[in-house]
């Protein structure tokens, strides 16, 4: 055998070794991702035990504390905050969506280079700071400034029952919060339909605008159904951080239990997250077990929207 199959052969097996390790080490990271999800489960399952097969009267009595007595059992007291939890993140999803598609085609497709590098570089550096900045920007600045705007949506749209006025002043309501949830989740939906909007076929966009579409035709036939999958991965991908944002709604939300969709009152609505963040300091450890029981809850939640956000991306790419 000449020297140069003899490194023939050993190029073969040193690359059938890296491949086998490769596999190896991709499917530890797989199983390490379920390890995780697991243990995360299962330690709010075994810290929220005490709630579950405890002394119900003892779980009353805490609830009562935690309420004021206006719930006597957990589901009366889970059901507000899950309704307040789904209703804020949502409205931020609305309110950010449309905007950060906006945002992302004008980078990709419209503005010059050097703007979108800018606008680029300006949106990941949005994505990177911290919830709490947003929530000292939301609870001094935003908050007396949207005040005026809030007052005349009472005035004028007032006739429609979410905006029934009139409206809290200081505004610390769900409407006000929702506005900063989706200046927090503006960036990151508009990162990854950027990032997927450039990703687009460069034959497909000339064979659009060969066969005469204008600009934004092009876009409509050529990158939106192209990035469509991608684009409602990033909503989810916002969406999971709003609900889960704790400390800009705990600085920002005037908090309550109620089941209200009048977006300008105060006191009616509060988050999973915020609560626990705002309980947990002086709960004791049935109240703590409690707190624990929502924050399953709210596991459970995100899971389901990660999980139909999924198959609906996979029904999207088959189409």
């Amino acid at each position: 055998m000449s020297s140069q199959d003899t490194k023939s052969s050993y190029g073969a097996v040193d690359g059938r070794t890296a491949d086998k390790v490769f596999k190896g080490v991709a499917y530890g990271c797989g199983i390490l991702i379920l390890v995780v999800l697991a243990a995360v489960a299962l330690f709010l399952l075994f810290r929220a035990w005490p709630l579950i097969g405890g002394d119900q009267k003892d779980n009353a009595a805490v609830i009562e504390s935690f309420t004021g007595g206006n719930a006597h059992n957990f589901w009366q007291y889970v059901g507000p905050l899950v309704f307040g939890t789904v209703l804020v993140a949502a409205l931020a999803l609305l309110l950010a969506f449309f905007v950060a598609v906006g945002i992302a085609l004008f980078i990709s497709h419209y503005a010059p280079r050097r703007v979108a590098t800018v606008l680029s570089y300006i949106v990941d550096l949005l994505a990177a700071i911290p919830s709490v900045i947003y929530g000292l920007w939301g609870g001094i600045v935003l908050v007396p400034a949207i005040a005026p705007f809030w007052n005349w949506v009472a005035k004028y749209l007032g006739w429609i029952p979410i905006f029934a006025g009139p409206a809290a002043n200081p505004p610390r309501t769900v409407a006000t919060v929702a506005v900063v949830l989706a200046v927090m989740i503006l960036p990151i939906i508009t990162s990854m339909s950027r990032d997927i909007f450039l990703q687009t076929p460069r034959l497909q966009e000339e064979a659009a605008l060969a066969l005469g579409a204008t600009k934004w035709e092009m876009v409509r036939l050529a990158v939106l159904p192209f990035g469509r999958s991608g684009v409602i991965s990033a909503s989810m991908l916002g969406l999971g951080r709003a609900l889960g944002e704790t400390m800009a709604v705990l600085m920002i939300l005037s908090p309550g239990l109620t089941y209200s969709v009048r977006l300008l009152k105060a006191s009616r609505n509060q988050t999973i997250a915020a609560n626990i963040a705002a309980q947990y300091p002086e709960a004791n450890s049935l109240g703590v077990s409690t707190l624990i029981g929502t924050g399953l809850v709210l596991f459970l939640i995100t899971f389901l929207v990660n999980f139909a956000a999924r198959r609906i991306t996979e029904k999207v790419s088959a189409q």
